[in-house]
């Protein structure tokens, strides 16, 4: 995530943490983004809920782009992608760990569990469209109104990257529910002022 987009998501979290609920993250990785959001929600006394299975997205695994063999559990019997531990250490590392709760777990079976009121949606898992609109069908109602949903990895230009995010963040807008707050890069960041479809 370039600076700025990263400075967004903190501002985003600021702002959707004075509404007094848990800010969520979809697509934890190595928790970089995460901390970035506890930050915020450390300074608001709220918490900060990060849901990822651990075992990377598409563009992660062995043969694409962005794998990391360093992610690999190479335990017997094991050999595929595994995040978590690079994330535990990324948030005691930065001594946050008291203002986040990590749910290992695939995004939609969580939301639909889920019965919490959030201030923040953040959007970056799974970039198919089939991750990215479960994304946003199992959190979106969940986000308060006034609550910020987030969505990260969205090009209008099919040449600078995957689509499937901005048509979530097209299907945010177009759903009447949601007012843009800002654009910066790839980061959108969306007000809640309606019911979410």
């Amino acid at each position: 995530m370039p600076l700025d987009e990263g400075l967004a998501l903190h501002q985003a979290a600021e702002t959707a943490a004075a509404l007094g609920h848990p800010l969520l993250e979809v697509g934890t990785y190595c928790g970089r983004s995460t901390l970035l959001l506890a930050d915020a929600a450390r300074e608001a006394g709220t918490t900060v809920v990060t849901v990822d299975h651990h075992r990377g997205s598409e563009e992660q695994q062995p043969g694409w782009e962005y794998h990391d063999t360093s992610l690999i559990d190479d335990s017997p019997g094991v050999g595929r992608m595994d995040t978590l531990p690079t994330f535990r250490r990324t948030l005691y590392r930065a001594g946050l760990e008291d203002y986040v709760v990590a749910v290992v777990g695939r995004s939609p079976q969580v939301a639909a569990l889920w019965g919490t009121p959030l201030g923040l949606v953040f959007i970056d898992g799974g970039h198919t469209d089939e991750h990215a609109t479960a994304d946003y069908e199992g959190w979106a109602p969940h986000l308060a109104r006034g609550g910020l949903l987030v969505v990260h990895d969205v090009f209008p230009d099919p040449a600078d990257g995957g689509q499937a995010p901005y048509r979530v963040y097209l299907r945010a807008l177009e759903s009447g529910g949601f007012t843009e707050v800002s654009v910066t890069g790839s980061m959108r960041v969306l007000r809640r002022t309606g019911p979410a479809t």
